[in-house]
């Protein structure tokens, strides 16, 4: 029958409850709600590995994931001092040019130096050679040499 309200004078009750009837009506005791009752999780127990239940507001924090790792392989040196050795590196390389290229440049300066030295020779002996006629001069000198010996006698030599 239904639970609808009836003409009788006392409603009607069935004398045999049945097996739903009979879990979900408390047989003795204060009457707990679902939703009043804290859930429960399990985790593992301290002692032998089995699993345990506890409330979960006792319950322990749960593991926080860790970050996934880069197992990439790392450089020898880090990038800051890969720069700075490549600057150092790359520094005394082209210094070491400019020295080179300062030597070569010496070495040039040093011929012409040699060939300005010549050149200033010849612009002298040149000059000279202006300045004194420019032709060849000659020059007659004559030389008299007495060379006295005893008793009076002499040796008279001339050079020319």
């Amino acid at each position: 029958m239904s639970d609808r309200t009836s003409n009788l004078p006392e409603q009607y009750q069935r004398y045999v409850r049945t097996a739903v009837e009979q879990e979900l009506q408390p047989v003795s005791g204060p009457v707990e709600l679902y939703d009043e009752r804290e859930p429960v999780v399990w985790v593992p127990g301290a002692y032998g590995g089995g699993m345990v239940p506890v409330r979960k507001s006792q319950a322990p924090a749960p593991m926080q994931l860790q970050a996934p790792r880069d197992l990439s392989p790392q450089p020898l040196l880090d990038r800051t001092a890969q720069r700075l050795l490549g600057g150092g590196i790359g520094s005394g390389v082209a210094l070491w040019g400019g020295g080179q290229f300062l030597a070569g440049a010496g070495q040039f300066v040093s011929g012409l130096s040699g060939m300005g030295a010549l050149l200033f020779f010849l612009a002298i002996a040149g000059g000279r050679a202006l300045l004194t006629g420019g032709g060849a001069r000659v020059r007659n000198e004559q030389h008299t040499h007495v060379h006295q010996k005893w008793f009076g006698r002499a040796n008279v030599t001339n050079q020319q």
